[in-house]
């Protein structure tokens, strides 16, 4: 089993993430340093930008070092914490996206949907997830300073096209 003993991670989802989402707190319970239970705590209908804020909260903040958020096909959940300045997350269904992510991009939190794969395949991309740290070389560096730029600028009408 493999630990991951540095690292506060924050979990949420709405009600159709929640049965995955329940077993994912379960299974890193004891496994990392801390981890946040950002809700839901139940399978009553819930709007899944509540939870992706919630996350995202306790990473900008600085309480969480990661992020995964979890509803039924995890494009709401990215949608909405890619919203937040500071979080980059994705929809990843591999594990080869769940670990370049990190590595290439520094994305810091891990969207699933929990109608589109199983426990056991979403257990896999966590891992490789969590298993995965930023490299920092030139190019990577250069593009995630190009996003971090188009963060903080944003677009406006008197932008040119």
């Amino acid at each position: 089993m493999t630990t991951y003993p540095s690292l506060r991670i924050a979990v949420g989802g709405d009600h159709a993430g929640f049965p995955l989402k329940k077993v994912v707190v379960e299974l890193l319970g004891n496994q990392v340093e801390k981890l946040i239970d950002c809700g839901t705590h139940d399978e009553s209908s819930s709007d899944y930008p509540d939870f992706a804020e919630a996350v995202a909260r306790e990473i900008v903040t600085g309480k969480a070092d990661r992020g995964i958020l979890v509803c039924g096909s995890g494009v709401g959940v990215s949608v909405a914490a890619n919203k937040i300045k500071g979080i980059r997350a994705s929809i990843c269904h591999d594990t080869y996206s769940a670990h370049q992510g990190v590595e290439h991009d520094d994305m810091n939190v891990l969207c699933i949907g929990a109608r589109v794969i199983g426990s056991e395949l979403a257990f896999e991309i966590i891992r490789s997830f969590l298993g995965a740290k930023y490299v920092p070389e030139e190019r990577h560096a250069r593009r995630l300073e190009k996003m971090l730029r188009l963060e903080a600028e944003g677009l406006s009408k008197s932008s040119p096209n």
